[in-house]
């Protein structure tokens, strides 16, 4: 058939099974969204109020259901505004495609209006990207970007189109595209026998779960392969829900913000198995000194991230899915009764904390856990409600979880939301945001109302920048330089001025009621939490600590009255 560029695009997305497509219009891309309009029963458009909230949002799809998130977004300003989401993407090994459409090809490095040059500016923030210059390049090169997308270690992929070129006509033929299969020829005979013998000999090891985990819907084998290890779990934020934060040997988050069980046995442990995480900063603290009693035997689909932040001593490089099965089967029962009865003495003796008599953040994170069962898909910003919903909501099915780990992106989690409702209806979707983020990106609201997305946005509201705060107190002898947030904005009236239900909580009873209404409503609803400026995450590791070095609340208390007594 004879059809223009801008055709050929939609075909490719329904070829590719895409059902929902998040973006803005504009000049450059003008001929697609036509195309798109005459397929509009088809592939669902959701007009966002920001390019960036488009960008989001189909990270947030991607990530809820596995399916590979689409964005558009015209030239110029419309383009950069995608990048901090692709960026987000890429961080978190996210399979998003961006299409951006640029000015006529032969208006290209003219600085012709709204023209900017959006493959060199994501170059470092995709796994790769195109510029079309030929409409009878299309068709294989969108095939293309969504089998890059999702093969390997997933991530973003943009594809740049001259206008001229979705104008152009030219012969496109269908194809029916063949699911994307694991590549299992780099894990080898010898690396998966070397694996179980060093777990076989381990007297007290300890697995580590991050993203790829959940990437590669492991859950199965993993907790086959926990249960005949017999040892304590810990992960990472990305790696959350991959194994059930409700089992016996779930001993919570690892790192910065991580329990004091995990930080404490990762530290004694004399093998980590590293399944699918990365070693991340914010995970390791002071490398040097990170594990240091352990061998370290990693499993990852990216070899490049063996040896680059830790030093390890034997690796798998492959799909975890795969890798943890051909481990299984070569496994025998293992028995570690006493290190497994060692770490749980410490969660007996090192439990989260925090001040029940007043609405705190983590009493809201438990409550929102309590009154959904633990059965919503759980959307972030980032900052201290971000650890509070990883410490105090336990997870128990991989893809509920999402948040911007990798480049910690302040604004994430409101378009992430309604990406991650509209790819899943059937689920209740909360958005846990602090006051600074939900003002980076609450021009989103009028996109829920708009589309009727009904998505529950929880401000944990404390007048602050709560994690900048956090350092500025215990690092900064409490100069609080440019992180009070003293204007007189009123979420209850913002959420009402974009057409959302806006509810005002001040007690832990009036959050009750309110989430407790929320449910029932199914709208947009946006709850003020007034918490406590000073509210803090606990524990904690300093920068540059090692994680055994992880103090709370009460090792304060004690510090401080040790040195009155001096």
């Amino acid at each position: 058939m004879h059809i223009s560029g801008a055709e050929i695009v939609i075909e490719c997305l329904k070829e590719q099974g895409v059902d929902t497509v998040f973006g803005f219009p504009g000049g450059a891309i003008l001929n697609v969204y036509d195309a798109l309009y005459k397929h509009s029963d088809e592939i669902r458009h959701i007009l966002t109020s920001h390019e960036q909230g488009a960008a989001h949002a189909a990270d947030g799809y991607a990530r809820a259901t596995g399916k590979v998130g689409v964005c558009f977004a015209t030239s110029g300003p419309g383009a950069t505004n995608l990048v901090t989401g692709i960026a987000t993407a890429y961080m978190d090994s996210i399979p998003v495609v961006a299409i951006t459409c640029n000015v006529a090809a032969p208006l290209l490095g003219k600085d012709s209006f709204q023209e900017i040059d959006i493959a060199g500016i994501t170059m470092p923030i995709t796994k790769h990207n195109y510029i079309v210059k030929n409409a009878a390049d299309l068709a294989e090169t969108i095939r293309g970007a969504f089998r890059i997308a999702q093969t390997g270690r997933p991530g973003p992929v943009l594809i740049d189109i001259p206008k001229d070129i979705t104008a152009e006509k030219t012969e496109y033929k269908p194809v029916k595209i063949e699911p994307v299969v694991a590549d299992v020829s780099s894990i080898s005979e010898r690396d998966v026998n070397t694996a179980v013998s060093m777990i076989s000999k381990a007297k007290r090891p300890y697995i580590f779960v991050g993203g790829g985990a959940v990437l590669s819907g492991a859950s199965d084998e993993l907790m086959e392969f926990v249960n005949k290890v017999d040892a304590p779990v810990t992960d990472t934020l990305m790696g959350k829900g991959a194994f059930p934060g409700t089992d016996k040997r779930y001993t919570g988050m690892l790192g910065m913000h991580g329990t004091k069980t995990s930080n404490f046995g990762v530290s004694e442990c004399d093998l980590l198995i590293v399944i699918g995480a990365r070693f991340s900063d914010r995970v390791t603290g002071n490398t040097k000194r990170f594990a240091k009693h352990a061998k370290i035997l990693q499993f990852d689909v990216d070899e490049a991230e063996m040896n680059k932040n830790v030093i390890i001593t034997e690796g798998i490089a492959g799909d975890i899915k795969e890798v943890l099965k051909r481990v299984n089967e070569k496994l025998e029962q293992q028995s570690h009764l006493e290190w497994m009865g060692q770490i749980l003495e410490y969660k007996e003796k090192y439990p989260l904390r925090y001040h029940m008599d007043v609405l705190a953040g983590p009493f809201v994170v438990e409550e929102i856990y309590r009154q959904t069962n633990g059965d919503a898909l759980i959307v972030t910003e980032v900052g201290q409600h971000q650890m509070w919903a990883a410490q105090f909501y336990r997870y128990t099915k991989p893809r509920t979880f999402l948040t911007s780990g990798g480049l910690g992106t302040m604004g994430y989690g409101l378009g992430a939301a309604l990406g991650a409702k509209t790819g899943c209806p059937e689920k209740l979707v909360v958005n846990i945001a602090g006051d600074g983020c939900f003002r980076m990106n609450m021009n989103e609201i009028a996109t829920a109302v708009r589309h009727q997305i009904p998505v529950i946005q929880v401000v944990i509201n404390n007048h602050v920048l709560g994690m900048v705060r956090q350092w500025q107190n215990l690092f900064y002898e409490k100069r609080y330089s440019a992180t009070i947030l003293d204007d007189a904005v009123d979420f209850v009236k913002l959420a009402e001025a974009m057409g959302a239900v806006g509810i005002r909580a001040t007690t832990r009873e009036e959050f009750r009621d309110a989430f407790a209404s929320a449910l029932k409503l199914n709208k947009p609803v946006v709850i003020d939490c007034q918490i406590d400026s000073d509210e803090k995450v606990w524990p904690m590791v300093a920068p540059g600590a090692a994680i055994s070095e992880v103090f709370d609340e009460s090792d304060m208390e004690k510090k401080s009255r040790r040195n009155k007594d001096e």
